[in-house]
């Protein structure tokens, strides 16, 4: 597996070994040894899988008790991935990092806790799947706004499209607002 840094303090960019042939392939999503060693040391708690259509989406997400760390990839379609830093004392506070998760490229994104998650999907549908470092908690889950502009954030939407957005994600609150971490 290669582990590689991003341009947000401890958020990791993950490319497994793929080992494909005529018949598929097979990689390894997950190996505590591997990962500790390159500084993730997770202990998860809960999986989870979405599926989405099309310029769907979902997020930025983040809690504010029980935060959660994730380990996110796609394995049908594909998604732009996006992680907002939360964290004061991060030296990349407010800071955002986007990326193309896919089915074809297997890529992994490790997001730690204090940073807000959201994912636009670009295929025609996208199942994601995520382990989390903690359980679900309705109850502190907060949204920022996904066209934050202090944020700037880039999302690939084509000319003329807006987003599917749930009812919590249009209403997402503003970078000056949403509460923050220590």
């Amino acid at each position: 597996m290669k582990f590689q840094k991003t341009r947000v303090q401890d958020v990791m960019l993950i490319e497994p070994q793929v080992f494909g042939d005529a018949r598929g392939f097979f990689m390894e999503t997950w190996q505590a040894e591997k990962f500790a060693a390159a500084g993730i040391t997770a202990s998860f708690v809960q999986d989870n899988q979405s599926r989405s259509a099309q310029w769907t989406l979902r997020g930025l997400h983040f809690q504010t008790e029980h935060t959660q760390g994730k380990l996110v990839r796609v394995s049908a379609g594909s998604v732009y991935d996006v992680v907002v830093d939360l964290r004061r004392s991060s030296s990349t506070f407010g800071a955002w990092f986007g990326v193309e998760l896919s089915a074809e490229n297997h890529r992994m994104l490790w997001v730690p806790q204090g940073l807000a998650h959201g994912i636009l999907v670009t295929s025609e549908s996208a199942d994601f799947l995520y382990k989390c470092t903690d359980l679900y908690s309705p109850a502190h889950e907060r949204t920022l706004a996904w066209d934050e502009p202090a944020l700037g954030i880039k999302w690939p939407l084509p000319a003329g499209v807006s987003p599917k957005l749930s009812a919590k994600d249009a209403k997402g609150t503003s970078l000056e607002k949403i509460e923050k971490f220590a």
